[in-house]
């Protein structure tokens, strides 16, 4: 690598490490993946979409999580398959380029929480105020938990990029599989306490808010179903919140992983391929959960299923 030189504006990726025998095995391997996350989570959206009876302030809500894993594995699996493909000396980005990609990545992360939280709130009105849920979950209150949930992510990663874009660069290598904000920085010979204690505040607030909410959300609607008799209502709750529950703790045992190997130089690699499947898991694992837990969802695409097979 230190044999070849580029321009100042130009980086050297380090890309997943791959060995030669097993290169085209990982391009297949992702490209099925990044294919199936892309048909389904679309397949979801338009579904919920197109029928008049999904279109309930849950699922509306809901829409925001297929569309922030297209984000994710967007900004992620296509650069990964074309490094795959790619020799290291060739693993070149533009600075630029790797700006918008840590900028996507880190919404993705940050939107995955925040979009959870505000399900979760969908769920806290629907089973321990039932009789104020059309009120309190209008249309107008859809839009602005839905704006607060990307809006949010989008001002703190903004703040976390830019204080790392505003650092000279003195180095041009990239060691991470993927662009991210601590790759960037590292970029730089300057000091960079404020970036990292900016990004301590960062992940602390993040991950302590979704789960302080998150787990005040569930023991409320626990007390709820536990002192209720109505066995439908506790039904139900069960039903959405296991599989709300479920995509939540994928998402934060992906987050937990990435950031305690971060604390082990010795397993850098196992950290780096971790942060790769914290990103690219979640994406395809969550429209099968839904798909497949939501009664109302399962439903409707095995109709869509049935029209199909009756048509042909």
């Amino acid at each position: 690598m230190e044999n070849y030189t580029y321009p100042n504006h130009v980086l050297l990726l380090e890309g997943l490490k791959v060995t030669q025998q097993s290169s085209y095995p990982a391009f297949i391997l992702f490209l099925i993946i990044y294919i199936f996350t892309m048909v389904a989570n679309i397949g979801l959206i338009s579904l919920i979409s197109m029928e008049r009876s999904l279109h309930q302030p849950m699922y509306i809500l809901f829409c925001n999580l297929p569309l922030n894993d297209i984000v994710g594995a967007t900004v992620m699996i296509p650069r990964l398959l074309w490094d795959i493909l790619t020799t290291a000396p060739e693993r070149y980005i533009t600075y630029t380029e790797c700006v918008i990609q840590a900028f996507y990545t880190h919404v993705y992360a940050t939107t995955s929480h925040t979009v959870l939280m505000i399900m979760a709130f969908d769920r806290y009105v629907a089973i321990c105020n039932p009789l104020r849920y059309a009120t309190i979950m209008t249309n107008k209150m859809v839009i602005r938990l839905s704006m607060s949930a990307w809006g949010v992510a989008i001002v703190l990663v903004g703040i976390l990029l830019g204080l790392t874009i505003r650092l000279s660069r003195c180095r041009s290598n990239i060691f991470n599989p993927y662009c991210d904000n601590a790759s960037l920085f590292k970029l730089s010979c300057e000091n960079v306490f404020i970036n990292n204690i900016y990004g301590l505040i960062f992940t602390v607030v993040l991950f302590v808010s979704s789960i302080g909410s998150i787990s005040l959300t569930y023991l409320k609607i626990a007390i709820v179903c536990l002192s209720s008799k109505n066995s439908s209502l506790n039904s139900k709750a069960l039903t959405t919140c296991s599989t709300h529950l479920l995509v939540y703790l994928i998402v934060l045992g992906c987050g937990f992983t990435i950031i305690v190997l971060h604390r082990f130089p010795a397993f850098t690699d196992l950290r780096k391929v971790s942060s790769v499947l914290g990103s690219v898991v979640p994406t395809c694992l969550n429209p099968i959960i839904y798909g497949l837990q939501t009664k109302e969802i399962k439903q409707r695409i095995f109709r869509v299923f049935h029209r199909a097979k009756v048509a042909a």
